[in-house]
């Protein structure tokens, strides 16, 4: 029996592990985000595992005529909702439908690409875990950050960083980038 606060994996890892379709899937899915391996996948894909087995669980209940599954249902789809993981109309069903790219697009580091502060994503991750990046004023150093809905304005450059002044040479312009 070990430490009850030990880390734990925060992820599964596939069960076929040689499998060429979802190979290329996912090292598609790490150059498009700029993630550091395949694990930075994996983690999103059993986030998205479990969002989707909860829903399927109150869904299933429901259908069952068991009472008082709302609060746990408005939990959920409030918890996405704020995360900007599913759009303000969306019910359990669209849960279901999820996609990984819908948890990957939520990072800090995709978020400060797309904002314009930084000319790649590559860059955009180095900005952040060197500490030149803050949101509501507080600064972050964890490029898969899951940034809320209400934080995606305040994300900005710390201002005891180098990269807060307009004349630094790797400073990009700020312009929303959005790639379709």
């Amino acid at each position: 029996m070990g430490y009850p606060g030990k880390c734990r994996k925060s992820y599964d890892t596939p069960r076929h592990p040689w499998e060429a379709d979802r190979m290329a899937q996912e090292v598609e899915l790490v150059k498009n985000y700029g993630l550091r391996n395949k694990r930075e996948v994996w983690k999103a894909q059993s986030l998205i595992r479990k969002y989707r087995r909860v829903s399927r669980q109150i869904l299933a209940a429901t259908t069952r005529g068991e009472t008082g599954l709302d609060a746990k249902a408005n939990d959920v789809l409030e918890h996405l909702k704020n995360y900007g993981m599913l759009k303000d109309d969306g019910d359990l069903d669209s849960v279901l439908s999820m996609k990984v790219e819908d948890l990957l697009e939520r990072r800090l580091q995709t978020q400060v690409y797309r904002q314009g502060l930084a000319k790649s994503l590559r860059q955009a991750r180095q900005f952040i875990t060197h500490g030149h990046i803050k949101i509501t004023g507080r600064k972050v150093t964890v490029p898969g950050y899951y940034v809320r809905r209400g934080e995606e304005m305040t994300i900005d450059y710390y201002i005891g960083s180098p990269m807060a002044q307009e004349a630094h040479p790797e400073r990009a312009t700020r312009i929303l980038k959005v790639e379709g």
